[in-house]
């Protein structure tokens, strides 16, 4: 099961993503967080959309306030959609970080939990090839249209793939054989000398 990275800026916000919940117990002076509550409590049966992180801690083996469902874009139908042919969906609509949300989701103790798992598998295989021919053949073209389509995932995939064959290209001219300063030793010399030069 994937755990979250805290330094990870990308983990961050995926874990910002909105799951529907229903509530199993009431949760007493915080009507407010419910737009459709009247009173100072929310009841149980209650449903109401929370981010990840909140809903994670809500939902667990120590503590079971609410029940939590599965967003729209890893129920079954968008599951169907994914597996006749991956390669044509637009990941990025379905939210910006699908697989590590996906992923995120996995730690709950759901029905679906490994169908969800294999949907995300076999969509990244579906989708990786094509992803990386499309890297390797845009050296030198606007990629905002290439990549628009992509989640955050694969967009890193795709920068990879291109810095490699940058780097490749970079190596068959002999570029990379050329000897230069390291950035680090060319500071301790402007630190010297500036030691030198008070003294």
């Amino acid at each position: 099961m994937a755990e979250g990275n805290y330094f990870s800026l990308d983990d961050i916000l995926a874990t910002q993503e909105k799951i529907p919940c229903k509530l199993v117990m009431p949760i007493y002076r915080l009507g407010y967080l419910d737009p459709s509550s009247e009173g100072d409590n929310i009841p149980v049966d209650t449903k109401i959309e929370l981010p990840y992180w909140m809903a994670r801690a809500l939902c667990s083996r120590k503590r079971h306030i609410v029940s939590v469902e599965m967003p729209k874009q890893y129920r079954e139908g968008y599951r169907e959609i994914l597996s006749a042919d991956a390669s044509v969906v637009d990941l990025h609509k379905l939210g910006p970080f699908f697989y590590s949300f996906g992923s995120q989701l996995l730690n709950f103790e759901h029905p679906e939990g490994s169908d969800i798992a294999k949907c995300l598998l076999k969509t990244f295989q579906s989708r990786f090839r094509k992803i990386m021919d499309s890297s390797q053949n845009a050296l030198n073209e606007d990629n905002s249209q290439l990549t628009e389509r992509l989640d955050e995932t694969e967009k890193v995939l795709f920068c990879a793939g291109q810095k490699g064959l940058n780097d490749f290209l970079r190596w068959e001219k002999r570029e990379t054989e050329k000897l230069v300063t390291s950035a680090m030793v060319q500071n301790h010399r402007k630190r010297k000398r500036a030691i030198m030069e008070r003294s």
